[in-house]
């Protein structure tokens, strides 16, 4: 039995999904702990491709429950178009379950959300404008609607009776937007509890009497590290907290259950949205990346930053984390290039440092120190084993293991389930060797 967390090593759009995807098959129970719809993951199984954002990816396997944690924060008719998605492909919703204490995604919230950045103008944080900043912010401020409160009729009708009043100040006075109708938002939102009230449980239960019938249980967090709302680069970041910490507050467990963490990073860095990127290519080097990586947002469609892989961040969620293996997805993105760098360090204002700044405005002036490795310039997307991969290709992820201080289990070389050399299983244990912290296979590591 083990209880493993996933989490985003970088800025988001690592590969959790297919991760949490694979990890799946040998977990019991899948759990999304944080975030909204503003989060998505795509799945590609055999010819069929699934986007999914609220659902966990362990629903493509029949047997494994998968619950939407009071983490979350929920926009029904999102979820039902995932249901809607799922069930025209015969995929079974009987194991879906839902957090009666998650919170609800309102029309009000994505309408503030959307004009607020707006008005931010050059300042605008680089939201998905899908309502996550003002629904968290409800939730602080003890006025959020939870799925529990759609569960009530006359409970919502009351509620939205104060609350859309007070909202319509806002998109009026403040936005200069129309009003919205309380008596019209009741009855859609009563419609979309129809659809979700067999799937509502308390989820926390749920999971702790798992925990007690000793079940494998994956935590799966969405965004990345970098976005953390504590210990991201602030004030570019989610509204909550990706961080494996967080596993345990928006699951409603205790950190004594969690026995191992995972991080998925990609073989170089992207990120969306605005905010400092040392690592950025604007060259071609840039474009070769965004194109062979299809680097588009499953939320937004925006397109991509591209670069470089950077340690530093990687070292940082190691220790943010207290991450003990990682994933590297996307290694065959590099397949075409001749060379490949990797920053090391950062030099702000002439000193170097290997350590993350804190401090937004310091972490814009700090420039990228390279080592520079050679390309394999062969396609590694038929790899399976660590010993089908080029030797420059093998050479660059013990490079990566070295510099994170942190063994690699899984190396992704593609987008289908295939498409993974799967070097340690984080919940049953070692397949054949393992990289240890310094990058070198373990031989006598198998089980």
């Amino acid at each position: 039995m083990a209880n493993v967390v996933v989490i985003g090593a970088q800025w988001g759009d690592e590969g959790k999904g297919k991760i949490t995807d694979l990890l799946s098959r040998s977990a019991d129970v899948v759990v999304r702990y944080q975030g909204g719809v503003n989060a998505g993951h795509t799945v590609v199984v055999k010819d069929r491709t699934f986007k999914l954002h609220l659902i966990p990816s362990g629903i493509l396997y029949p047997e494994t429950e998968c619950i939407i944690g009071s983490g979350t924060v929920i926009d029904p008719q999102v979820l039902i178009d995932e249901f809607d998605q799922l069930e025209a492909f015969n995929v079974p919703l009987e194991n879906l379950k839902i957090a009666q204490t998650a919170h609800v995604t309102m029309p009000y919230h994505r309408l503030i959300d959307q004009a607020s950045e707006e008005r931010r103008g050059s300042h605008k944080i680089g939201t998905t404008k899908r309502g996550i900043g003002p629904t968290y912010a409800d939730k602080s401020e003890r006025t959020g609607i939870r799925i529990l409160d759609l569960m009530d009729s006359d409970g919502l009708r009351d509620t939205l009776q104060w609350t859309i009043p007070y909202k319509n100040d806002i998109l009026q006075r403040l936005y200069d937007l129309p009003p919205l109708d309380a008596n019209e938002v009741a009855d859609r939102y009563l419609q979309y509890a129809d659809r979700l009230r067999p799937h509502v449980v308390d989820a926390s239960l749920r999971i702790n009497d798992a925990v007690r019938s000793r079940r494998n249980i994956l935590f799966e967090g969405a965004q990345g590290t970098l976005l953390d709302l504590d210990h991201g680069t602030y004030p570019y970041v989610t509204s909550s907290n990706p961080v494996a910490g967080g596993a345990c507050v928006g699951a409603g467990v205790g950190p004594t259950i969690i026995d191992r963490v995972i991080g998925v990073a990609k073989a170089y860095t992207t990120r969306v949205g605005e905010g400092p990127f040392p690592t950025e290519t604007i060259d071609g080097i840039g474009e070769v990346l965004g194109s062979r990586g299809a680097e588009f947002g499953t939320t937004t469609g925006r397109a991509r930053r591209c670069g470089w892989f950077d340690a530093v961040i990687g070292r940082y969620a190691v220790r943010i984390n207290g991450m003990d293996c990682l994933a590297i997805t996307k290694l065959d993105v590099l397949d075409t290039l001749e060379e490949i760098k990797v920053c090391v360090a950062y030099e702000i204002d002439g000193v170097r440092t290997t350590d993350f700044p804190s401090n937004a405005r310091q972490f814009a002036r700090c420039k990228p120190v390279y080592e520079t490795l050679p390309g394999w310039k062969t396609s590694t997307e038929e790899c399976r084993e660590l010993d089908d991969l080029p030797t420059q290709a093998l050479d660059y992820l013990k490079f990566l293991a070295e510099l994170m201080e942190v063994p690699i289990a899984i190396v992704s070389l593609g987008a289908g389930r295939h498409q993974t050399i799967i070097v340690e299983d984080p919940i049953h244990g070692p397949k054949r060797a393992l990289l240890d912290a310094n990058g070198t296979p373990l031989e006598g590591s198998a089980s």
